[in-house]
């Protein structure tokens, strides 16, 4: 399940409209709504594509050729317009961040695990918006970064997600924000933001190869 690039090739499995939607066009589950009758998760798709040429396109390109096929072979129909959305704003805790700095030569990385009844994420050289779209997983609203770090860290963070794995009563939850403030320094504050949305005003099922 997903959507990958390999050279000039892009191929989607057991993917949704609304997964096929959020690539096209780079955006975020909260950012793509359907209109009142269309349903944007109940059929998958796998797609097998192969732009002109041997050069391979850059993802830029990649995503604007999706968007083209989603028109032409799916009659999608969109329009973009603003929207009030709750959020949670991550901001410095009142005693300051516990985040590590990374050093400049360090290499990128991201590990999510679980461990017990919980779930991690273990990441190297994250910028703090990727930090951000990681708590939405536990926060079950979108996250957005308020802290004014430019740089980038090293951090882990543990917490229960709502989904439990283990349901042992004697076991205690970790919530989102206890992980955010004691493990990492941060908070997260419920707020409303202003943000752009992209509503799907129509979408047919695909033309046949």
């Amino acid at each position: 399940m997903g959507i990958s690039t390999s050279g000039a090739r892009l191929t989607a499995e057991a993917e949704t409209v609304n997964g096929l939607v959020m690539w096209a066009y780079n955006l975020k589950n909260y950012q793509v709504s359907f209109a009142r009758s269309i349903s944007g998760d109940d059929v998958f798709y796998d797609i097998f594509a192969k732009a002109e040429g041997d050069a391979p396109p850059t993802m830029e390109e990649f995503r604007q050729m999706l968007q083209t096929l989603l028109a032409d072979r799916f009659n999608l129909k969109v329009h973009r317009e603003m929207k009030e959305v709750p959020v949670y704003a991550l901001v410095v805790g009142k005693n300051g961040p516990k985040l590590k700095e990374s050093a400049a030569d360090a290499v990128p990385s991201s590990y999510h695990g679980v461990n017990g009844r919980n779930q991690y994420m273990k990441v190297t050289k994250g910028a703090m918006e990727d930090l951000a779209d990681g708590l939405q997983v536990y926060a079950g609203r979108p996250v957005v970064d308020r802290t004014g770090f430019a740089g980038t860290y090293d951090y882990r963070m543990e917490a229960t997600p709502g989904f439990r794995i283990d349901n042992n009563p004697q076991l205690s939850d970790i919530t989102v924000f206890t992980a955010v403030q004691e493990q990492l320094g941060l908070k997260l504050e419920a707020q409303g933001a202003m943000v752009e949305v992209l509503v799907v005003d129509h979408i047919e099922k695909p033309t046949t190869n």
